[in-house]
């Protein structure tokens, strides 16, 4: 049976936009930034979200605590309810363009827990947050279990605050072996030049947990792999773009926000954050790195006017 989606007509106008060289109304032109900027605050996720100004975030990418009580900062008397506050906050100061990744899981068996679904079903049915992609993060390694079968994988959901989000899949394909990539050559229906960039990732994406002795992590007991941040980060978000993190765990974002020449902010209740940083910016390659500037505790207003007067000099 042929493939369906070769017969949708807005794919096949997106891909002759593409041959004809025509820019999709969500591109942007983006400018390399000379130097980023990166701000840490150790506070309250919802009371700092009302600090930031409406439409002022291209992307939000946060792993929230899933009520699990690993620690004080993962223990929530109601936790949809407290999640509905910074879910209506996230709306609010996203821009146009913007694009939300909230990372979670669907294997929760109560509400007491931070299961994927009642939040992704209260942004749809309570906020005018769109659903773009569910991405599943699959991982051969984890927990055995005795009576349920074994997870092996996390999910995220992917939001979007309006049809036009920005979306770069160039910057995450993934090449072809060999034999795949001639194979993808002959089919006429493809356009050469991306078969040479790479294939489509799609939404399942097989990349390792961090092993307890990875070299990566810093000390966070739920460490998300730099990898996956920063396939998120390139896709979602483009340089001289501002990246929120408003459960910054160990501070990955922010490091792969150095590393990519995005701006970030980062906060978190706890301070530990600050350390976890440090020991990010220890492990990061200077060689080709463009300068950068951390600020911890700054006036958002403050911070914000560096990043739009760094972005101006373009």
């Amino acid at each position: 049976m042929a493939n369906r989606s070769h017969y949708n007509s807005g794919l096949r106008t997106l891909v002759q936009q593409h041959r004809d060289g025509v820019l999709h109304s969500s591109a942007i032109c983006a400018n390399e930034v000379a130097k980023t900027y990166h701000a840490l605050y150790i506070q309250d996720a919802i009371s700092f979200l009302k600090t930031l100004p409406d439409a002022s975030v291209q992307l939000v990418l946060i792993d929230p605590p899933y009520n699990l009580d690993i620690d004080y900062w993962d223990s929530y008397p109601n936790y949809l309810e407290w999640a509905k506050q910074w879910i209506d906050e996230i709306y609010r100061v996203m821009s146009d363009n913007g694009n939300c990744v909230i990372f979670g899981g669907f294997q929760f068996q109560d509400l007491k827990q931070g299961d994927l679904l009642e939040i992704l079903h209260y942004a749809r049915h309570n906020t005018k947050l769109r659903l773009v992609n569910l991405i599943v993060w699959h991982y051969k390694n984890g927990m055995s279990a005795h009576r349920y079968f074994a997870n092996r994988h996390e999910e995220a959901i992917w939001l979007s605050k309006t049809k036009k989000y920005f979306f770069d899949l160039d910057s995450v394909r993934v090449p072809y072996d060999d034999e795949a990539k001639k194979a993808a050559l002959k089919d006429k229906r493809l356009i050469p030049e991306n078969i040479e960039g790479g294939k489509n990732p799609t939404n399942v994406w097989e990349i390792c947990r961090l092993n307890g002795n990875s070299a990566e992590r810093v000390g966070h007991p739920t460490q998300k792999p730099a990898e996956i941040i920063r396939r998120f980060i390139k896709s979602l978000s483009y340089e001289g773009s501002i990246v929120l993190d408003c459960f910054a765990g160990s501070g990955t974002t922010g490091r792969v926000c150095i590393e990519e020449n995005r701006h970030s902010i980062m906060v978190d209740a706890d301070d530990s954050l600050r350390d976890y940083f440090k020991k990010h910016l220890a492990k990061i390659d200077t060689l080709h790195l463009r300068p950068y500037e951390i600020n911890e505790n700054i006036p958002i207003d403050e911070f914000l006017k560096k990043i739009e007067a760094s972005n101006r000099k373009l």
